[in-house]
């Protein structure tokens, strides 16, 4: 049953992935209508005539008179008072440059767990900086969730983040159902940062997994990551009362760098069994967002300087193509 008493106004998804589908469903747990604009004009007549994404989490069905599709990005964004953008980072830039109706003083939801490649930014920064929204109309949607797990209506915890703690509190009441449950924070560059850091650090999680080092290996691993972790965001963003065991960082790098569906834990494992780094993307079907996330940490962290082993590692691997077992074997010392 619908809940009226949210005051989010009209609410638009932009997006057509995993994430923007799940989002959706939730999104119509808690509003009559919502409008949802995919690029693809035929892949929108399939999802009308299917009910149901043709694409991605097919099993989710929808009542699709209740959304206003459309593959025009400025009439989405001209109708909506909030945006949630759901996109993969490699493609946000593109899809959002196309936006040229005013945007600023909207709610800006994101959910998109990557940094902004070629500007390096994280996603709220780069619409503060773009399209001059303000930091306190911007959210952030952060973990630990898998779209899978939501579309299959098991418990699930978001973690929102936004510096107004009443947009916080109305936005996550869009999303909060029977088998989901939010978190309000006021951490959004932590949250962030952290969502790009667990990508990076699923693949190395994978990279061990593929070549069998076994589970005494992988948990120093993900110890010393979220040390890593800690160490980069305390430096990029000081919060005094920030706690990296919280579930919006320790618990989001926990069910990224574990599961099944995890797909950057999927592309590490196939690096870790010998693929190359091309056959792997090749043979993923879905975006591994931490092959990107990796380039640009590392790129941010040139002049940030803080110590982060592990990302050093992923990078090497990935982009310096240092072969795993060598690039692996060489951070094994400064594990703690």
């Amino acid at each position: 049953m619908a809940n009226h008493s949210i005051k989010a106004g009209n609410i638009a998804v932009i997006g057509s992935g995993s994430w923007a589908t799940a989002l959706a469903k939730l999104l119509l747990g808690n509003t009559e209508h919502i409008m949802w604009y995919q690029r693809r004009p035929e892949r929108i007549e399939e999802f009308v005539r299917l009910g149901h994404n043709p694409m991605y989490l097919t099993d989710v069905a929808f009542n699709t008179s209740r959304i206003h599709f459309s593959s025009d990005i400025n009439k989405v964004c001209d109708w909506a008072d909030t945006l949630v953008i759901a996109v993969p980072s490699p493609y946000f830039k593109a899809t959002v440059d196309g936006i040229t109706v005013p945007v600023k003083g909207k709610t800006i939801a994101t959910a998109v767990k990557g940094i902004v490649p070629e500007e390096n930014k994280i996603v709220t920064r780069y619409l503060e900086d773009r399209y001059g929204c303000n930091p306190q109309d911007m959210v952030v949607i952060g973990g630990p969730c898998h779209a899978e797990e939501v579309a299959l209506e098991r418990l699930s915890y978001l973690t929102i983040g936004c510096h107004d703690r009443d947009r916080c509190a109305g936005f996550a009441r869009c999303l909060a159902g029977k088998n989901m449950r939010t978190i309000l924070s006021s951490d959004v560059d932590g949250i962030e940062y952290a969502a790009v850091l667990k990508n990076v650090y699923a693949i190395a999680s994978g990279i061990i997994h593929g070549m069998k080092t076994g589970d005494n290996f992988g948990a120093m691993l993900i110890s010393n990551a979220v040390r890593e972790m800690r160490r980069f965001i305390d430096k990029a963003s000081p919060m005094p009362d920030r706690d990296v065991t919280d579930s919006a960082y320790l618990g989001d790098l926990l069910v990224t760098a574990y599961s099944r569906f995890s797909r950057n834990h999927n592309f590490g494992s196939m690096i870790g069994r010998g693929y190359s780094v091309k056959a792997a993307k090749m043979e993923m079907e879905m975006v591994a967002e931490g092959y990107y996330g990796t380039k640009c940490m590392h790129e941010i962290n040139k002049t940030m300087g803080v110590d982060m082993p592990i990302l050093n590692c992923v990078h090497a691997i990935l982009y310096d193509l240092v072969p795993a077992r060598k690039a692996i074997q060489a951070i094994t010392d400064t594990f703690v």
